[in-house]
């Protein structure tokens, strides 16, 4: 017997990759959304959680520049019905972790405050929780807030070494993956032409993202990062991985810096790197089909 669909929690700074990654995870019958909790990056905090609200219902490094000072493109949407409970993101997810042992993806698309702190606060947290899905690093590739790192990992470096030194099981997807999967200016057009509510929602938030991918990049196109991740979490077969330790530099001009030890050579002295838990790190992913997964379930909203 099918064990139902998989339960996820995901941890946004929506943004809108973010918010993309959401709908194509309320869109997915293999997973069901037990949980958005919300932390600072594309936006503050408490934007992040107006967001992410809106969303449902439809240290700081703040990236306002890339998606617009609202976090949605500017369009300055009215306030959103939803509420957020009282209880805070990391408890949460200690919570659900407990109630569902080895049941429960978090899926994180931001700095990762929330998962470290649930880490900290409780003992059990890195058993209990079946998987942790990570958006960032940049594995032998130049990161993108500097050549040394990613901005997930960047906006809280030391939480980040928590959760990869944690011994859960965590999967790491990187912008070396990321950076493959590319929504074009073609696809957008064909999600703006769509009857689909997701995607014609998405159309119009899109503009301010593609303008700085246009800029920066020099594309005609954006990357799907959170997407991707999410879709790494509703369906592993997307994605191939490594495993080895990750150890995050936490200071200096390469903070923020996620460095992947394969383990092919046995150290003789003691060191930082002995005795940490593995983690996966995705090596390659099957950019057309995420592709084609993004746009069918954005389209068939």
């Amino acid at each position: 017997m099918a064990a139902g669909p998989k339960k996820i929690v995901i941890d946004t700074d929506p943004g809108i990759d973010d918010a993309m990654a959401i709908f194509v995870a309320l869109q997915s019958p293999e997973v069901e959304v037990i949980g958005l909790t919300t932390i600072y990056g594309n936006v503050y905090t408490t934007l992040a959680t107006r967001n992410a609200l809106h969303l449902k219902g439809t240290k700081l490094r703040i990236a306002d520049f890339v998606h617009g000072a609202d976090g949605l493109g500017n369009q300055n949407f009215p306030a959103p019905n939803g509420k957020p409970i009282e209880q805070n993101a990391a408890g949460f997810l200690v919570q659900q972790a407990s109630l569902h042992p080895g049941k429960v993806t978090v899926v994180a698309l931001g700095p990762l405050t929330n998962v470290a702190l649930a880490i900290q606060s409780d003992p059990a947290f890195v058993k209990n929780i079946g998987q942790i899905v990570v958006l960032g690093g940049a594995f032998s590739v130049n990161g993108n807030v500097n050549p040394a790192a990613e901005a997930n990992i960047f906006g809280d470096p030391d939480a980040a070494d928590v959760v990869f030194t944690s011994g859960a099981d965590v999967l790491a997807v990187g912008i070396n993956v990321t950076h493959q999967v590319v929504l074009t200016d073609s696809d957008r057009d064909q999600l703006a032409k769509s009857n689909g509510k997701f995607a014609k929602y998405l159309d119009k938030i899109l503009g301010v993202y593609f303008d700085y991918h246009h800029d920066a990049y020099s594309t005609k196109g954006v990357y799907l990062h959170d997407p991707t991740a999410l879709l790494a979490a509703v369906d592993p077969s997307l994605i191939t991985y490594t495993e080895g330790v990750v150890r995050v530099q936490t200071i200096g001009i390469t903070r923020g810096l996620t460095l992947f030890y394969n383990k092919q050579k046995r150290f003789a002295e003691v060191t930082e790197w002995s005795d940490k838990p593995s983690v996966k790190v995705a090596v390659t992913v099957d950019a057309p089909k995420v592709l084609k997964l993004v746009m069918e379930r954005l389209i068939n909203s």
